[in-house]
């Protein structure tokens, strides 16, 4: 669409030849101790950076051609750099788009020349599921290999298989036959380390020696995963999540969806998750997948050229990260659609769908699990719910709401603290402190000393008469003759209430761990932690309704649905929706979330209790803030990041925004034939502006056009060398025609071909609004300010970000770029 508009107005651009350079995230790779410095990059200073446009210019006239000059042209080899982007700048979304469009047209026009152009075409036309279907090959071979790993080195810090080392403990028994229903997770082939080093099973020593190995390989797993991460790939630390949204909406970092990051991201993952800490690896799973199609694009001349196709092929494998993360291929999608994407078309969408499908089956052919079932949860429940039970799935809710509102704010807390004192500088130190506190007050606990996946698969699981829980220690019923599915309420025993106090031990643990361990330099997922803690609240408030409606089934909300004998609350159930409250109060999803809760449980029944506790837990949250953690920690970090859900609500102008301010110096232009190669080459030296708006003269004002101050360097350079008489005193010509010059006056130099004759222009009086939703639906960097056509300032994208921190009362300094 832009595009034609601008085509229409008298200018396009029409052609931007790929310049092949070493500047791919793969060979621009970060390496230890990298800072990321915000300072006085991209488009603070009128542009961004030093952003590289090797750009094919045709002005029109009256629908006549006038002038056709590649810029390149004048070069005799390509300048390595041209039509790329610098490290920690914007892309412009209708450079890009205009881009593609000129590339599909070149493509169409020559496929009918011959069999070889055809072949190109369609090579080109396919090239976009080629990507996603390689991505999504790639996304679930790598997760079953983290699952695999993250299992056994798990079970490692128990025992081990004497039988088969790379056993975990659940393979090491299923060929036992000593194991007994009881005790179905003890056999001979499956040794502790009491037993190995030892050779104690039971009694104090036994327990001490246990504890001691616990520790032991958790502080390991921890230390060596933090040491690769900084040695090797500072990127790959974190969720990846906040990054990703921003290089979605535009932003480039260079190396962080590299192939180094890939791999240590990989392995350290797979550490921090056997260390105990309380994280997971879904959210990393999406990181993992966008590196995987960042480098697969890299194969396709439609994608590694141009940055805005890229993303497409971004968001698409952000859907398979998590549909191999929790097993939710259409949640995954919607996860893209509603939480990471910034420009989501409508055959991103398809492409995202049969990405998130193919990362599915692969993971499904690798069965990690071993149960031949793609979801991480199974559950089967043999009871509906009731209309009565909304009223505690709704207080779940405000649970998932108040916690979310509460992590988010601590979080940012500690990590803004991080990063203001020395603590911040050692990070590793931060990692063994963490890990050693997670592993003491863990052990004792069975219900923190589990696997966090194999707790919440505890929690959501219903009592049948084949579980050994003490979640399931009730009274039986001695007169029951048979062994049912349906099994009636019963009165909780000993174990149920030794259980309970356990998970709020549990649940206070995983509170106070979750906080300080997000945020560390090791990879960290936020979804299973946060479901963990709404699984436990949630089982505890189930098992306290199942009782109250065994003790009181009289009662009138009671007395329609449970009768005495009959099997009414399903504990387990609670747990489930407890879970979706409190990953939708952190992350603030919504569709999406309750789309992969059912997937991930197979719990389609329940997708009413589910939306109830998910709207609830994010009203309540937004009460508090409308903020979820991933914005938030894209806020923290300083990252260039226009929200779209963020409304802008103020009644300020484009004037009360656009630089110059009145205390500040003139606007550095450029005049369209006054100036002279000198003068050009002086104000570029003495500026760090990366753009120049061009005018008529000083005083008209009036706006011709704009020119990026890399486009002005490289002709400048390139007509010293090949074109004979331009000297310093050369005039330089932006307009159509050159103007008369004395007879002894050296050769001039025309720089039309160069000029952007279309920038986006606001006037004084439009609204910010206006300006804040330009500027997030058309992607643009910066828009020119005029009065009667008449030049009078710029607005860029961090002027806004600034201007929207200070109408919030937050001091801009303080937020932008740290």
């Amino acid at each position: 669409m832009e595009s034609e508009q601008l085509f229409h107005r008298g200018y396009y651009r029409n052609s931007y030849n790929s310049i092949t350079s070493a500047s791919s995230d793969e060979e621009l790779l970060d390496g230890a101790g990298v800072i990321m410095d915000f300072q006085t990059s991209e488009d603070d200073n009128l542009l961004d950076g030093d952003t590289a446009v090797g750009t094919h210019y045709t002005m029109t006239n009256g629908g006549s051609i006038s002038s056709s000059t590649h810029l390149l042209d004048l070069l005799d080899e390509p300048i390595p750099g041209v039509g790329t982007y610098d490290d920690f700048h914007t892309i412009d979304w209708v450079r890009e788009r205009c881009k593609d469009r000129e590339r599909h047209r070149r493509i169409n026009s020559k496929k009918k020349e011959s069999a070889w152009e055809m072949t190109k075409s369609l090579y080109d036309a396919w090239s976009g599921w080629l990507v996603v279907t390689l991505t999504g090959l790639a996304s679930g071979a790598l997760a079953g290999l983290i699952d695999i790993a993250a299992d056994w080195m798990t079970d490692l810090k128990e025992g081990i298989c004497l039988s088969a080392l790379w056993y975990n403990h659940e393979q090491c028994c299923w060929g036992s036959n000593e194991t007994t229903f009881e005790e179905r997770d003890k056999c001979p082939q499956w040794k502790t380390w009491a037993e190995l080093i030892i050779g104690q099973a039971e009694g104090p020593g036994s327990y001490i020696m246990n504890y001691i190995m616990y520790i032991f390989w958790a502080l390991s797993f921890a230390f060596l995963a933090v040491s690769l991460v900084k040695v090797f790939a500072p990127y790959a630390c974190g969720s990846g999540i906040p990054e990703i949204k921003t290089i979605l909406s535009g932003f480039i970092i260079r190396g962080y969806l590299g192939k180094w990051t890939l791999m240590i991201k990989t392995v350290t993952l797979v550490l921090a998750v056997a260390s105990g800490l309380s994280l997971g690896k879904e959210g990393p799973l999406v990181h993992v997948a966008c590196c995987c199609g960042n480098i697969f694009s890299y194969l396709f001349p439609k994608y590694s050229t141009n940055e805005a196709k890229k993303r497409e092929v971004l968001s698409a494998a952000s859907a398979a990260g998590v549909s191999v993360a929790f097993g939710a291929p259409i949640g995954g999608v919607l996860f893209s659609l509603e939480e990471v994407s910034y420009y989501f078309p409508l055959k991103t969408l398809w492409r995202s769908f049969f990405a998130a499908l193919v990362a599915a089956f692969v993971l499904r052919s690798i069965n990690p699990f071993g149960n031949s079932r793609l979801v991480l949860f199974y559950v089967e429940y043999h009871t509906p719910w009731y209309l009565f039970e909304l009223f505690p799935f709704i207080l779940l809710g405000v649970f998932g709401g108040l916690w979310g509102a509460f992590f988010i704010r601590a979080n940012i807390a500690w990590c803004r603290r991080r990063k203001s004192t020395k603590f911040g500088k050692y990070p590793v130190l931060e990692v063994i402190i963490v890990a050693a506190i997670t592993a003491v007050a863990a052990f004792p606990n069975p219900y923190t000393r589990l696997n966090t996946s194999e707790l919440i698969k505890e929690l959501f699981t219903d009592c049948g008469p084949l579980e050994s829980s003490s979640l399931c220690d009730y009274r039986n019923d001695m007169n029951a003759s048979k062994i049912v599915d349906d099994i009636p309420d019963r009165p909780a025993g000993l174990g149920v209430y030794s259980a309970i106090w356990q998970l709020c031990l549990a649940l206070i643990f995983k509170i106070i761990m979750t906080v300080f361990t997000f945020g560390i330099k090791v990879p960290s997922g936020l979804f299973i932690p946060s479901m963990a803690i709404g699984a436990i609240a949630g089982r505890i408030v189930g098992i306290a309704v199942e009782q109250l409606a065994y003790y009181h089934h009289d009662w009138f909300i009671f007395k329609e649905w449970c009768e005495v004998g009959a099997d009414c609350i399903t504990p387990g159930l609670y747990a489930m929706v407890g879970a979706a409250a409190c990953l939708g109060g952190v992350t603030r999803m919504t569709v999406s979330l309750v789309v992969i809760v059912f997937e991930l449980t197979g719990g389609l029944e329940y997708i009413v209790p589910l939306m109830a506790a998910v709207m609830t837990s994010k009203w309540v949250g937004d009460a508090f803030g409308r903020e979820g953690i991933y914005e938030a920690h894209i806020r923290l970090n300083g990252y260039p990041f226009l929200d779209a859900k963020e409304e802008f609500t103020h009644t300020t102008l484009a004037a009360d925004v656009m630089r110059p301010r009145r205390s500040d110096p003139p606007l550095a232009v450029l005049t369209q034939d006054n100036m002279t190669v000198d003068d050009i080459e002086n104000m570029i030296n003495e500026t760090s502006y990366n753009g120049f708006p061009v005018i008529m003269s000083k005083e008209s004002q009036r706006l011709v056009g704009f020119a990026l101050r890399r486009d002005l360097t490289i002709a400048i350079e390139s007509a010293r060398k090949k074109q004979e008489g331009i000297v310093g005193s050369s005039r330089v010509c932006f307009a159509q025609h050159t103007p008369s010059l004395p007879a002894e006056s050296p050769r001039p130099l025309k720089l039309r071909s160069i000029l952007d004759m279309s920038p986006f222009t606001v006037t004084d009086h439009t609204p910010m609004e206006i300006v804040v939703d330009i500027f997030r639906k058309l992607g643009l960097r910066q828009c020119l300010v005029t009065h009667n056509g008449r030049l009078l300032g710029i607005i860029t994208k961090k002027d806004i970000l600034r201007h929207m921190a200070q109408t919030a009362n937050q001091d801009p300094a303080s937020i932008m770029f740290n």
